[in-house]
């Protein structure tokens, strides 16, 4: 694909929002072995390092699997594993030291590199690594002594955050010290997750093999890979209980157990897509997956039930004269339309999507939010969903319209249309007299 100057201008001032609500932020990125012995590591490693330059305070932390098994296969040592776990024996702790100081060094080489034509020219960057894990044993299980295999015991957060606050970026390795000085095998999910908690990240970012959270759908035509783009913990862990998700069981644990500790935000994104991790964080489509906790809230598709709370919801606003008054009557009978979010068995934000299928257009309308509820994204939490929606049935156009709101959909990438961009039925309906503004946006 070949952009424009305009077409590069604007993808960069479509990005200065996410620039500024970025900035200052930890993020936690977490890279296999696998994603280290792909093609594509040098650009995300450059793409690690923009995030380090627009102000990202970045923690990687490497896994080292594919490199061990290299080493022990070259050495001709019978590899163990119990439980799914490596024991991790005297002679195997030299092919993960040896593996994991390898990986380490191949990245921070990257991290340096300066050379005119590339895109570190002038970065500068500095890694910071070492003792900022430490681990314990394993210990024996069911009879199995699993040696130098261990479990992170803690995290030195004050020691990452120094490094940090000098704006280095830190690089963790899947091996633990402990305070006796052994050296232990750690699976980098757990660093990864165990990091991100420590740290109160923001976000954890896991790269996989696949462009997101893939499930496999089976049908009567056969079986395909269902992508999740948005996706909250209760239904992440439906998923993962069906056994029917196809990630790396590493990235699933991980991006489960950061959002259960607590962690705002984690994101699935692809190791073998070229730029997967900017267009992730930096354009409002991204380009992967995203699970977030909401204990207390659920976005769903509205049922009759929910009428009397969104009757509530509207009223203010239908009386200020934001929204067209709805009867009863008329939103019983549009309610499959609508899509909701409920708080503690309260509706506090709603929206509804119009399809004009011949035409391939979507109406958004009646979006509202509770006014004890604004400012924390949930009215962009409904519109994405319905945007999702809106692609799935085929529509390749949203519009809405408006007499008080066009600042909040022009930020959400809406731009000025016309009433003959509207269906021909809508514009039949159109009322000359409240005079709504008219504002459309790609699928």
């Amino acid at each position: 694909m070949v952009f424009s100057h305009q077409d590069m201008i604007t993808l960069f001032r479509n990005s200065a929002p996410y620039i500024n609500a970025h900035r200052g932020k930890t993020f936690v990125l977490m890279l296999s072995g696998e994603a280290i012995n792909s093609p594509t590591l040098a650009t995300i490693i450059h793409d690690i390092a923009l995030l380090n330059t627009l102000g990202v305070r970045v923690v990687i932390v490497h896994g080292a699997r594919p490199q061990i098994e290299e080493r022990i296969q070259l050495r001709h040592i019978q590899g163990r594993f119990a439980e799914g776990v490596r024991i991790t024996d005297k002679t195997t702790l030299e092919c993960v030291k040896d593996a994991a100081g390898s990986v380490r060094s191949q990245v921070e080489a990257l991290l340096t590199m300066g050379l005119a034509n590339s895109p570190m020219h002038g970065a500068q960057i500095r890694v910071a690594s070492g003792n900022l894990v430490v681990a314990k044993p394993m210990g024996v299980r069911n009879g199995l002594d699993f040696e130098n295999t261990g479990f992170v015991r803690r995290i030195d957060t004050q020691g990452i955050n120094d490094h940090l606050n000098d704006g280095s970026i830190v690089l963790l390795s899947p091996i633990g010290y402990s305070p006796t000085g052994e050296v232990f095998n750690l699976s980098h999910e757990e660093v990864a997750t165990r990091a991100a908690q420590a740290l109160s990240a923001d976000k954890l970012i896991a790269f996989s093999e696949y462009k997101g959270i893939m499930e496999t759908v089976h049908s009567d035509a056969g079986s395909e890979l269902i992508l999740h783009r948005n996706i909250e913990l209760a239904h992440f862990e439906r998923l993962i209980e069906q056994g029917h998700l196809v990630n790396e069981p590493s990235v699933i644990n991980a991006l489960h157990d950061s959002v259960a500790q607590e962690i705002p935000r984690a994101h699935c994104v692809s190791y073998a897509i070229d730029g997967a991790l900017i267009k992730e964080l930096f354009t409002r489509d991204g380009t992967g997956s995203l699970v977030m906790e909401n204990h207390y809230e659920q976005l769903r598709p509205a049922d009759i039930n929910d009428v009397g709370g969104i009757l509530s919801l509207i009223k203010p606003l239908e009386e200020s004269g934001v929204l067209v008054k709805r009867s009863r009557e008329r939103l019983e009978s549009e309610i499959d339309q609508f899509t909701v979010i409920e708080r503690d068995g309260m509706i506090i934000a709603c929206a509804a999507l119009y399809a004009y299928p011949k035409e391939h257009i979507g109406e958004i309308a009646c979006v509202a939010t509770h006014a004890q509820y604004r400012g924390q994204n949930r009215g962009e939490r409904v519109l994405e969903a319905l945007t999702a929606d809106a692609a799935t049935q085929g529509l390749h156009t949203l519009f809405v319209l408006t007499t008080l709101s066009a600042h909040w959909f022009l930020e959400q990438g809406f731009v000025p249309g016309d009433i003959s961009d509207l269906p021909t039925q809508k514009q039949e309906l159109y009322n000359f007299t409240r005079k709504s503004k008219v504002f459309k946006l790609a699928v």
